[in-house]
């Protein structure tokens, strides 16, 4: 019972957030924003702060891979394990984008994004809130384009922190 209203929940502010005819520039902003969470963008700058900026740089590009290599197994156990399908499959809407694979939950880009963004902040706290604006803009995105419900983004942004901070953790004590 709790399990359904949950979805009709999520469900329902889906269709709040997701933008089935945007105008030319939120499609532009949304797609960008989603597009910069695909992960090409992760290794440029994790390459670029080991290079350019030596023991904090190298600190955080370890960081990242640890907290990678800790969520991508979760990420993808448990997208299989929940097999929930995208709204754009369960619904009469045209997503603005294809997503890589049929199940939503947990989004993989709002995971990535917010682990990446932790693993930053810790190494750079003035670049906090710009971070998080930007870990928002990619998950909120996912929503935008008609791939993932609210829900989804949620539990990706939750999983990516707790990933990045156990990876912290474990780098710290190390």
């Amino acid at each position: 019972m709790m399990k359904a209203k949950l979805a009709e929940l999520d469900a329902a502010l889906y269709f709040v957030v997701f933008c089935p005819k945007p105008t030319n520039w939120f499609r532009l902003i949304a797609l960008g924003l989603s597009k910069s969470g695909n992960g090409g963008l992760y290794v440029l700058v994790a390459i670029a702060c080991a290079l350019f900026l030596e023991q904090l740089g190298q600190q955080f590009a370890l960081t990242v891979i640890l907290a990678f290599a800790i969520e991508r197994p979760l990420y993808f156990y448990l997208k299989n394990r929940f097999a929930r399908l995208r709204p754009c499959d369960c619904y009469a809407v045209k997503a603005l984008l294809t997503p890589s694979d049929k199940f939503s939950l947990p989004s993989g880009h709002s995971a990535g994004a917010w682990l990446y963004a932790t693993c930053l902040m810790e190494q750079i706290p003035l670049a906090a809130f710009p971070l998080m604006i930007w870990a928002s803009g990619v998950s909120l995105s996912r929503v935008i384009v008609g791939v993932h419900y609210p829900l989804d983004v949620v539990l990706g942004a939750a999983m990516g922190v707790a990933c990045a901070s156990l990876a912290i953790v474990i780098l710290g004590s190390v």
